[in-house]
């Protein structure tokens, strides 16, 4: 698979017995940047893509030379060997993916997987660069999103709140899911399904919250505040313990136990 556009667009221009100039005048560029093209040395921005393939009578897939459901399908299996690696070997998960962007660059579902293995309080700079890239290119809206949340994040790292908040504030309130919508329209197994693994996605996501609320009373001074919202928080924790992903959670026990030990010496 060529997914060099630079070799491609010289030979087409070849083919049709044109030089750079005539191409170049006949898209409305500096012959410069067609030179550039064909080194390799700069790729022609998005929005001439589907003027070119005009140009030359092609499809935007052969002028690119590849199946763009073929590179979904790598990107994808890339992907998946990535996540493998995620929590044990981020180095190994990093490696992957980046041999994966020199393969397919800029593409936007290796950049979100990027941004969960770059440690955004060590190199904030980073993550802001790539998910800032990210927000801007991405298509798909749940891309964009969590482009915005590792910027938020790599942002307060670095101590500039408001360029946190403003990141964020660019997500939107949504007070339901693909998943849920999906639990209450469906029926059978796929209905048990969607409810199943939101339930988990709101499980979790309430005890971040009661975490949260734990340190907001921890930071005030309310110190019986802070444990009864640990204890609480526990005793939900106790409530899924006899089903067997609850020991996916374990880390919240584990979390809420040494604190409150803190707490109360």
């Amino acid at each position: 698979m060529n997914l060099s556009i630079g070799n491609k667009i010289k030979a087409l221009r070849k083919e049709h017995g044109i030089t750079q100039e005539q191409l170049a005048d006949s898209i409305g560029i500096s012959f410069q940047a067609v030179s550039k093209w064909e080194n390799n040395i700069a790729l022609p921005d998005i929005t001439l893509v589907p003027i070119l393939a005009g140009y030359f009578n092609i499809t935007i897939d052969e002028l690119f030379d590849f199946n763009l459901k073929e590179i979904r399908q790598n990107v994808d299996e890339i992907c998946r060997e990535a996540y493998k690696f995620r929590e044990s070997d981020p180095g190994k998960s990093r490696t992957l993916l980046e041999e994966g962007l020199r393969k397919y660059p800029d593409n936007d579902i290796l950049l979100d997987n990027l941004l969960y293995v770059l440690n955004y309080t060590e190199n904030p700079e980073e993550t802001i660069s790539v998910a800032g890239k990210l927000a801007e290119q991405a298509s798909e809206p749940g891309i964009k999103y969590d482009a915005l949340r590792f910027m938020a994040y790599a942002y307060h790292a670095k101590g500039e709140i408001s360029s946190a908040l403003a990141a964020i504030r660019q997500l939107p309130e949504i007070d339901f899911t693909k998943l849920t919508e999906m639990a209450f329209l469906l029926t059978g197994k796929p209905k048990y399904e969607a409810a199943e693994k939101q339930k988990w996605i709101s499980f979790e996501n309430l005890l971040q919250m009661m975490v949260k609320i734990t340190e907001y009373y921890e930071e005030s001074g309310d110190i019986p505040a802070a444990l009864s919202e640990m204890k609480r928080a526990l005793r939900l924790l106790s409530v899924m313990e006899e089903e067997e992903k609850s020991n996916d959670f374990r880390i919240y026990s584990d979390y809420l136990c040494r604190h409150m030990e803190r707490l109360k010496l």
